[in-house]
This record gives structure tokens, sequence and C-alpha cells, in this order.
């Protein structure tokens, strides 16, 4: 059996690639539908007036409100497994919920994943597929 040393230099070169930044387009590449911004975005929304949610992907979820408006939330940071999931659960303390807040991912089998922040709401109209 022979064994090759690996040269230190070409262990570098690998840690160093895999602590680079992924290219911004390429590690966001949502399944989200396109949109047209319709609006300015919002620090908060009223969480009685949502009726459900659409999860894209790890970063993008579709706030559906009852009066037929839609708020994409484009979360600021990559929350694993929310677009496998497509499930979530917040708790906030007053009747809205807020780009400050916090949005924890749910697994099929009822435990509890990552815990992720959310950014700004902003009203879109979404194309339909």
């Amino acid at each position: 059996m022979r064994i090759v040393p690996i040269v230190p230099a070409l262990l570098l070169s690998f840690a160093a690639a895999a602590c680079a930044p992924a290219d911004a387009d390429s590690a966001r590449q949502s399944r989200a539908p396109a949109a047209t911004v319709v609006g300015e975005g919002l620090n908060c929304i009223q969480s009685t007036n949502i009726q459900n949610t659409r999860v894209w992907d790890d970063y993008t979820i579709d706030f559906h409100m009852r009066n037929g408006d839609v708020y994409r939330n484009t979360l600021p940071n990559r929350c694993p497994q929310l677009g496998f999931e497509e499930r979530f659960a917040y708790k906030t303390s007053i009747s809205q919920l807020c780009g400050t807040d916090i949005i924890t991912v749910l697994f099929s089998d009822g435990q509890r994943g990552p815990s992720c922040g959310l950014g700004k709401f902003v009203p879109v109209e979404v194309e339909k597929r």
C-alpha cells in the first residue's frame, strides 16, 4: 500500500474553498413564483389577519391575508429545512408578526427545528404559474 502525503498548501486551498461565501444568486435560487412589488415593505403585519402561508424554500414565505393581500417575506438568512418541511410556528406577545420576530421550523414528527429571523413584509402580486 502506498500512502501519499497531502501537501499542506493543498489542504489550505480546500479549507479556503469550503469557507468561501457562495454567490448570492446561486445560493438563493428560489422556488417562489415571480411577483410584482405593489407597495412599500412593512415591518409588521396583523397576525390575526393572516389567512394562510405558503413556504416556497428556505428563504421565502408568502403570507396570504384575509382581505386578499399577499406579503412576501424574504428571510435575511437561510432557514435550514424550512423549504422541505414547509411548516413553521411563531409566538408573539402582541397581535402583530414583525420582521424582528423568530419563526421555528416544525418537523413532520412534531419536533422543533431551527429558529430563524424574518425580514420585511413586502406587498406583492404573485404571477400565476
